[in-house]
């Protein structure tokens, strides 16, 4: 018996990963997710299997916490252990 492949439009994508249409075209373009295919002019469909496979990869290697942002390159509101500005003095 013969598996059918099934695609995926868009919607169905964003609802399946949880990602935002700005993070699956990112990870897109640097060749870390499934790339779609047109299947008309209009629209971009993606093979429900390679997205399966993608999510189930990610689970067994989950992908590190990004680092927290630097404090200490803010130039308007300097974090902690930065002295404030004075009043009425320009830098």
């Amino acid at each position: 018996m013969q598996t059918i492949k099934r695609s995926i439009r868009r919607a169905e994508l964003l609802a399946k990963t949880g990602l935002s249409k700005t993070t699956i075209y990112n990870l897109e373009k640097a060749g870390s997710f499934p790339q779609h295919f047109m299947l008309t002019p209009r629209c971009a469909v993606w093979d429900e299997g390679e997205i399966d496979a993608w999510l189930e990869s990610r689970r067994q290697a989950p992908v590190a916490a990004a680092a927290g942002p630097d404090h200490t390159r803010r130039t308007h509101f300097p974090g902690r252990g930065r002295a404030k500005p004075e009043q009425g003095v320009e830098a």
